[in-house]
């Protein structure tokens, strides 16, 4: 799996003494998320695997206002695992599992689903800003694995920039599309177009478009009727 553009605890934000990262994205993007996930949620119960957590203050976040969720925070850097870790231990809730190892380019990501140490069927996947910094397989990855593991429910979430029938949605976000490909040429701003072919083949369908603050979405998938 590809590298973050600016990898969370070498970007010149603080460490904490027990390993605890810091985002800044975090402090502009956690309410907005967190009004969707709440609405999206309503009412339910059942386990979240957040593909890709970071520092893991959007899955401590998500833990303390939706305390009837389990949610398992997931990464593949190790600094960012030992950072979802502590920020576990420093929340200290009940309903924050210990981070998964999760590789978004094998379609089985989650073998501990499959051997009983993990989740069972899942109520939702929600990935923020992964799939523009990883390349394609990365976001094959991710879309078979929530088809295998989310209940007949179950949701994958999408949050981040997105083009629109093959189009930016602002200017901001085309400069920032130019700036990943010229990084790597695998990484990019996806359409939403390409995103539903892909879940097609997984046997989710778009369900929701919310939109959010700084030019991003949410997208929200769900199973198709009858799969």
């Amino acid at each position: 799996m590809a590298e973050y553009v600016v990898e969370f605890g070498k970007d010149g934000r603080r460490i904490e003494p027990d390993g605890r990262l810091d985002a800044a994205a975090f402090h502009r993007n956690h309410l907005p998320i967190r009004e969707v996930l709440l609405r999206r949620f309503a009412g339910k119960t059942g386990d979240v695997v957040e593909a890709g957590s970071g520092t893991g203050q959007h899955a401590v976040d998500f833990a303390r206002h939706m305390p009837d969720i389990t949610w398992w925070p997931s990464d593949l850097n190790e600094q960012h695992l030992r950072s979802i870790d502590a920020w576990r231990a420093h929340a200290d809730l009940p309903n924050i599992r210990s981070p998964l190892r999760i590789d978004l380019s094998d379609p089985a990501w989650c073998p501990e689903m499959q051997d009983g140490r993990g989740p069972k069927k899942l109520l939702a996947v929600f990935c923020a800003n992964v799939v523009h910094i990883a390349p394609w397989r990365v976001t094959e990855g991710l879309f078979a694995g929530a088809g295998r593991y989310l209940g007949a429910d179950g949701q994958l979430l999408l949050y981040g920039p997105f083009k629109r029938d093959g189009k930016h949605t602002a200017v901001s976000n085309a400069v920032f599309d130019t700036s990943l490909r010229e990084g790597n040429p695998e990484w990019g701003v996806r359409d939403i177009a390409d995103l539903e072919r892909l879940a097609g083949s997984a046997g989710l369908a778009l369900a929701e478009i919310a939109e959010m603050p700084a030019n991003n979405l949410i997208l929200v998938f769900v199973r198709k009727p009858g799969d």
